[in-house]
């Protein structure tokens, strides 16, 4: 339901009822993982990244920058394939004090954690949040973090497929973080992470990735990713078809991919 309604209306500045949707920049959708794998402390760490950078004067003056001064964004946790929640709702951010207001919402959020890593679910609660926004941008991102491959739900591959070739970017923030003991991901090595978000979830104009090995990174790395998605900026984009000779191959149409 959410890719037909995002296929019949991309874009439109005409909300239901024929009133015209407000003018932003950007359309974002922050599509941050809570599975069980990550602890609460990190969970904590990864809340408190998205509160500072929404904070931070750097944020304000990024959005401000903007031919229309203002982004619409929606803050989306998920897990395994029954579990998306909308946290934050579509908010329009077009002021500091806006940007600060959206933060300290969030703030006081609970904290919880769910059983599985569904990003094809992820993917697709975002698309139904990006089919019912009350805001109209030329650009459209789904920003999705992850712990691990997708391993519940349908294949993340298509899902791509699909929200990219509606003009949909989605950057990745993978996060590989040490634990004390091996899981399905980090046994392939440091590495396997951030390849497989480049090969399976990424995609659109201007994809890219970023990735996560310590907990001290989160701050600094989000508030980056948001710099550049509302700037419209690319960081040595890499879409979802790059491989670089002599790395891992992916087969992202199954669910828990390993790499050959």
């Amino acid at each position: 339901m959410a890719l037909a309604l995002l296929a019949s209306s991309p874009c439109s500045p005409i909300a239901a009822g024929g009133l015209r949707k407000p003018g932003v920049d950007l359309e974002l959708v922050l599509a941050v993982d809570v599975s069980s794998s990550m602890s609460l402390a990190e969970q904590r760490v990864q809340r408190d990244g998205y509160v500072s950078a929404f904070r931070h004067p750097d944020i304000a003056k990024a959005i401000g920058s903007g031919a229309n001064g203002a982004i619409a964004v929606s803050y989306l946790e998920w897990a395994g394939p029954r579990h998306q929640t909308v946290l934050m709702p579509w908010t329009i951010v077009g002021s500091p004090e806006e940007a600060k207001r959206f933060a300290d919402t969030l703030a006081t959020k609970p904290i919880v954690a769910e059983a599985g890593t569904s990003i094809s679910g992820g993917l697709l609660a975002a698309a139904g949040l990006l089919a019912h926004s009350q805001a109209a941008a030329e650009r459209r991102v789904i920003d999705i973090s992850g712990d691990g491959p997708n391993n519940a739900g349908p294949p993340v591959g298509p899902m791509r497929d699909m929200l990219t070739g509606l003009g949909i970017t989605i950057n990745g923030l993978p996060v590989s973080l040490p634990y004390g003991g091996a899981n399905g991901f980090q046994s392939f090595g440091g590495q396997y992470l951030s390849l497989y978000y480049e090969h399976c979830v990424i995609g659109g104009p201007d994809a890219f990735v970023i990735g996560i090995n310590d907990l001290a990174m989160f701050e600094v790395a989000i508030r980056r990713k948001l710099l550049l998605e509302i700037a419209g900026q690319p960081a040595r984009p890499r879409l979802a078809s790059y491989a670089r000779p002599g790395t891992l191959t992916f087969d992202c149409s199954t669910p828990g991919t390993a790499p050959r």
